[in-house]
């Protein structure tokens, strides 16, 4: 298994967490998207989630800004990258980190971001959960993503067919209710009838009265 945290020389590494395999196995069962970032968003260490995510191993992620592995649109506008474009100071993510450094607590506030990768923009709705982590005497933070796309996009406007009410999906291609929906979240469909239906379609059952 790779090391949840992965930077040379620090303490956190060294001892912690080299030292403790639960705390490993433990940092990487969270479903959730787990970094371990300095007060400049360079991620010190990441969970397994995070690196699917992000598609990298911790070699490559290692002192890289999160915007700038995230493909965030805005560490593009700057040569410096993550941090250095006029929008990043209202990044939930970096303000989070800086209260989290001040010894605050920031839980799952929404935050919407565009991503640009491979020339195609999209965006990714999340909420972010930071957390102050001292250890001996050095202040990392504990950055947590949720991946709440889907959801919202359920919440959202649906391209649905007037006659048949099947949905568009991003593919172009229309998939029933059922099918968009279970796809998207873990869910399983049960059917039944509803009475305006039952009455449209079985009338001659559902007006028959019982023989006495």
């Amino acid at each position: 298994m790779k090391r949840a945290v992965e930077a040379e020389d620090s303490p956190l590494e060294k001892n912690l967490l080299d030292s403790n395999d639960f705390l490993n196995s433990l940092f990487d069962a969270i479903p959730s998207y787990l970094f371990i970032v300095d007060e400049d968003v360079r991620i010190l260490g990441r969970n397994s989630a995070a690196a699917r995510l992000l598609g990298n191993d911790g070699a490559t992620l290692h002192m890289k800004r999160g915007g700038d592995v995230l493909h965030c649109i805005h560490s593009m506008e700057t040569p410096e990258g993550c941090g250095h474009a006029p929008y990043c100071s209202q990044c939930v993510i970096r303000n989070g980190v800086n209260a989290a450094c001040r010894g605050e607590a920031i839980q799952r506030k929404s935050y919407r971001m565009i991503l640009r990768k491979g020339g195609r923009e999209s965006e990714m709705y999340m909420l972010i959960t930071t957390a102050p982590l001292v250890y001996e005497g050095e202040t990392y933070v504990l950055l947590c993503i949720e991946d709440i796309s889907e959801v919202i996009q359920l919440k959202s406007l649906l391209p649905i067919c007037a006659h048949c009410k099947k949905i568009r999906n991003d593919d172009e291609y229309w998939e029933s209710v059922e099918e968009y929906i279970s796809t998207r979240i873990d869910v399983d469909f049960s059917h039944g009838i509803c009475p305006d239906c039952m009455e449209k379609y079985y009338s001659d059952i559902f007006n028959d009265d019982p023989v006495a």
